[in-house]
């Protein structure tokens, strides 16, 4: 069996404790506003397009056979919708403007290269994360994949968003070792707006998880001005109530990092500029979340 990976990341530090191997698979159900990493919500590979490194050479507008590619004066654009990922272009672009964001690779391949810092694990605690994108779209995948870890005696994380079939979750909950759990907002219909999908069955997934799997962390983003209201941070400080094992409550502070690669890679970025979180805003989260009895609350 083979899943699309679009990155691998050595020597991971947030991802789960100790020292880890961070596997990003492709694809995602949800498509949050603030997403950091655009080029995973397809399943498919998908071109990406560096405007700046681009010296409007045409060689890419020679090769392409899908007419993706158009010039116009000094400026190079991209039909995105008729790209198939043949790559030919991605070939041709010597300056490395054109990049396809997404490979195939089996199992045996990505165990080679978790293989390779197998020492830091066992010094650090570390081990193999999954993540995305959600890995559980690529459920048969991602089921491998931790199996071989498991098999190797390699600790396991899933970070998920739990948009998934809770009998996925039920099949694989003996190779997990930690969840990370998103939580994105408290109300079904907010959450459909910010994401694209209801919380309902990902709250069901967490209540499974948290009675029947291993130790969970749960990971809260928060965006000024969208989801920091007093209405969710309250919501938050309640799971940790209603959830007293679970092992920390992780605050992510929304950064802008996604929005460079969702121009790349021809989508909207909806959230506007200019709300990055300063030090006093995290401090003032962090307050808010302790007042309320939430004292497994950390910044990441």
């Amino acid at each position: 069996m083979k899943g699309v990976v679009f990155d691998i990341q050595r020597f991971a530090l947030l991802d789960g404790p100790g020292i880890r191997t961070t596997v990003f698979l492709k694809g995602c159900p949800l498509h949050c506003d603030w997403c950091h990493n655009p080029e995973s919500q397809r399943l498919s590979p998908q071109l990406m397009y560096n405007r700046e490194k681009c010296r409007l050479c045409l060689e890419c507008l020679r090769v392409c056979p899908h007419d993706v590619h158009r010039f116009d004066s000094d400026r190079h654009d991209i039909n995105y919708e008729n790209c198939r990922q043949c790559g030919q272009c991605v070939e041709a672009c010597v300056y490395g403007a054109l990049t396809l964001s997404g490979r195939e690779m089996d199992v045996d391949e990505i165990m080679h290269i978790v293989h390779q810092d197998r020492v830091y694990y066992e010094e650090s605690g570390g081990g193999l994360t999954i993540s995305g994108g959600e890995p559980m779209l690529q459920y048969g995948f991602t089921a491998e994949l931790l199996r071989a870890a498991h098999h190797n005696h390699i600790h396991t994380c899933l970070d998920t968003s739990g948009y998934a079939p809770q009998e996925h979750y039920r099949e694989i909950v003996g190779d997990i070792d930690l969840v990370l759990f998103d939580y994105k907002y408290f109300d079904a219909d907010s959450h459909f707006k910010m994401t694209g999908q209801s919380n309902s069955l990902l709250l069901q997934n967490l209540e499974f998880l948290y009675h029947n799997g291993p130790g969970i962390i749960l990971r809260c983003p928060l965006v000024p001005g969208i989801n920091d209201t007093v209405e969710h941070l309250s919501s938050i400080a309640g799971l940790a109530v209603q959830y007293p094992q679970l092992l920390a409550v992780d605050i992510l502070p929304y950064h802008d990092m996604g929005r460079d690669k969702a121009s790349r890679a021809g989508k909207e970025y909806r959230i506007p500029a200019g709300v990055v979180p300063d030090g006093n805003m995290k401090k003032k989260w962090l307050e808010q979340l302790f007042s309320l009895g939430c004292n497994k609350a950390r910044i990441v």
